[in-house]
């Protein structure tokens, strides 16, 4: 009898969950106040991410957007996907800690509803893209299984200087 063909499973790529914050600045350089995910809740390598940001009422930026009525920016809600996205991406680069990974595009960034304190924000991050230090990602953002936001962005992987 022939070998038979392995089963999806078997060819689909591992699927590394739960990355807590102290493992996403293993992989990000960003910081407080411009870190914008709190956990992964999963990765299938090269392929797509999906993680959370809780918001709070003491982010920084409810100071001045908007006094008496707080929105998160919808610029902060694309700089979150292009983090889960850089999340993604970097943890295949095996010298991350002497790259930065840049936005390069932006498009069909379009908002939905706002964004709030004491929303969780889910990130869900496509690959469309790959080349050796360029891609292009497709996410939304969605809260409560709403879509607050979704963009196309593309990304350059550049040696720090």
């Amino acid at each position: 009898m022939p070998d038979e063909p392995e089963t999806a499973q078997a060819q689909a790529p591992a699927v590394h969950k739960q990355m807590n914050v102290t493992e996403i600045q293993r992989v990000l350089p960003h910081r407080y106040p411009f870190l914008l995910i709190d956990r992964v809740l999963e990765i299938t390598p090269r392929k797509r991410i999906v993680a959370i940001k809780n918001i709070s009422v003491n982010e920084p930026f409810f100071n001045g957007h908007f006094p008496g009525f707080p929105i998160m920016p919808g610029v902060l809600q694309i700089e979150a996907i292009a983090q889960a996205g850089g999340a993604l991406l970097l943890t295949e680069v095996p010298d991350r800690d002497s790259k930065l990974m840049v936005f390069t595009g932006i498009e069909k960034a379009k908002f939905r509803r706002a964004v709030v304190p004491g929303d969780q924000l889910r990130i869900e991050v496509e690959v469309l893209h790959w080349r050796h230090t360029m891609v292009r990602m497709h996410g939304t953002a969605s809260v409560d299984g709403k879509l607050a936001c979704e963009a196309i962005v593309s990304c350059a992987l550049t040696d720090r200087k």
